[in-house]
């Protein structure tokens, strides 16, 4: 298991078939919050639906098509990030994230992704990374913004949100722009 250490208490996990009672407990005490913005909550009905959820992403993970890690604050896990849709061929990725209530607002998800970024870039040796975030959604698009992130355009109608659709703003940054611009001494991962 992969395992990912940011300071102040902030774990990265790569999400496991036995998280299935902490993030089924986190989705369910989070379930209107979650569902403005997330298509997939109405999924998540009972712990099942979390085991065989859980399950996909292991094996999306040891077929080296995704990485999704639980975000687990003083041993408590409070959200998910994770890189979906790994094109190796052409070196891209799609970032994800989602956090409880309670959380928003400390800069836990820009920590997380600041360092999956850099993962990504520096690590994996990719060469683009894309996010997606409904316009409304300013929290969510706050962290591609943070982190230099370009918008590209808006994705009309791109997803459909229970009972209507939701456009997207498009968001990517490239390897040669995070190298350009962000400072050394920020960086997570260390180097030996």
């Amino acid at each position: 298991m992969y395992l990912f250490s940011l300071g102040d208490g902030i774990e990265l996990k790569v999400m496991k078939p036995e998280n299935d009672q902490a993030l089924f407990a986190l989705v369910e005490s989070n379930r209107e919050h979650l569902r403005q913005w997330l298509p997939w909550v109405e999924r998540q009905k009972t712990l099942e639906d979390c085991q065989q959820f859980l399950k996909s992403l292991e094996e999306h993970f040891v077929n080296n098509k995704a990485m999704h890690c639980g975000i687990w604050l003083k041993g408590k896990l409070v959200g998910v990030v994770g890189m979906d849709r790994i094109d190796w061929p052409n070196k891209t990725a799609e970032i994800g994230y989602w956090l409880g209530k309670g959380q928003e607002g400390k800069g836990l998800v820009t920590k997380c992704c600041r360092f999956l970024v850099e993962f990504a870039f520096m690590e994996l040796k990719l060469n683009r990374l894309e996010i997606r975030c409904a316009p409304g959604n300013l929290r969510s698009r706050g962290i591609p913004e943070r982190l230099g992130f370009t918008i590209e355009g808006r994705l009309k109608e791109a997803e459909w949100l229970y009972d209507h659709f939701e456009d997207h703003v498009f968001y990517a940054l490239l390897a040669e722009e995070w190298k350009e611009n962000h400072d050394p001494k920020d960086e997570i991962i260390p180097r030996g």
